[in-house]
């Protein structure tokens, strides 16, 4: 098959080059200017494997059914524990979380973190964010199909012990003061403390949701851990937290540009989140920016074309016919990720 019969179609799966650098994400459009791009990167047409018909939006429709379905269901779940210490077990395994994983199937990435965004009642939203971003991050580290699985259910439940955290704190809009903050920390004992009695439970479930506030460098809570005493799952779970938090609307503060997230989570690399796990996470975003249009801090909108490896948070934007190489234009940085 040549590059000519696939003008027009969308790609089912990433495109990479030889060295794993993604050329184009899944679901998007190949058009004659990305023909040159894949040709000169020797990609052998026969291998392209495209969808019919209008992917994107099928898809787009169909995660925000799913995670719509789960955030339901979470705050049900949220209701029927906040009267009740019995955990049900068997009803979340059959029901939330086949979603969950069902939702994490979606290739194009942005899509799939747009559907996760909280807009609104943060809680339940984050609930179901943190699993399916969690989930996703364990299949990009190669963790097992029985590790996933375990994953999955840890991350949608890491916060479960917020059913014991009041709405006025929980919901509050401004700073909280210090008797409030130590009470919000304390979710993290509550929830090891609902899991642990939880018949059938994995003991590592309870540990997720103690120690997705540790830090490498012992500066977490509730206990100060250090890197080699934190599950590797509560690792994941932390990191996909962190992003889906500063990259959500919150009752105290507005969500961070996607430049700010990136950056900040980067420096947090380094002595509080996993390394490796935070460079895995990361590093796969920023890729698949390829192709994505973007809006600047300037206002201008444009198209990501190319990622500077040595530079990959300051990519060649193209805006018009012209194009801005951000390596280039410090002062510029990508505000948003459009969907």
């Amino acid at each position: 098959m040549s590059f000519d019969g696939l003008l027009g179609k969308r790609v089912k799966h990433d495109i990479t080059n030889a060295v794993g650098n993604v050329l184009l994400p899944a679901g998007f459009v190949i058009e004659q200017e990305h023909i040159k791009l894949l040709e000169q990167h020797r990609v052998n047409a026969s291998e392209v494997i495209v969808m019919m018909g209008d992917y994107r939006s099928e898809v787009h429709h169909a995660q925000l059914t799913l995670i719509s379905d789960a955030a339901n269901y979470s705050k049900d779940l949220f209701n029927r524990l906040g009267g009740t210490k019995k955990m049900p077990l068997l009803e979340i395994k059959n029901e939330l979380i086949p979603i969950i994983q069902e939702a994490s199937e979606y290739p194009d990435v942005f899509q799939l973190f747009e559907a996760v965004s909280a807009k609104d009642e943060y809680t339940h939203q984050h609930n179901i964010g943190v699993g399916v971003l969690s989930t996703l991050l364990g299949k990009w580290m190669g963790l097992g199909q029985t590790e996933i699985t375990l994953l999955t259910l840890a991350a949608t439940l890491h916060d479960v012990g917020k059913v014991r955290i009041s709405s006025e704190i929980l919901l509050k809009p401004g700073k909280l003061t210090d008797e409030e903050f130590a009470e919000m920390r304390r979710h993290t004992l509550y929830g090891y403390e609902i899991l642990k009695n939880t018949v059938g439970l994995s003991p590592r479930v309870a540990q997720v949701a103690l120690q997705h506030h540790e830090r490498s460098d012992g500066r977490g809570y509730p206990l100060r851990l250090k890197e080699e005493q934190i599950d590797p799952l509560s690792k994941i779970v932390a990191v996909a937290d962190v992003f889906h938090a500063m990259s959500s609307k919150r009752p105290y503060h507005e969500a961070l540009p996607f430049h700010e997230v990136i950056e900040q989570m980067r420096r947090g690399a380094f002595g509080e989140l996993d390394p490796h796990v935070s460079a895995t996470f990361l590093n796969k975003m920023i890729q698949h920016l390829v192709g994505r249009r973007v809006k600047l801090t300037d206002g201008q909108w444009g198209e990501v074309v190319f990622i500077n490896p040595h530079d990959d948070l300051h990519p060649l934007v193209k805006i018009s016919e012209s194009f801005i190489d951000l390596s280039e234009e410090r002062q510029l940085h990508i505000q948003e990720v459009i969907v």
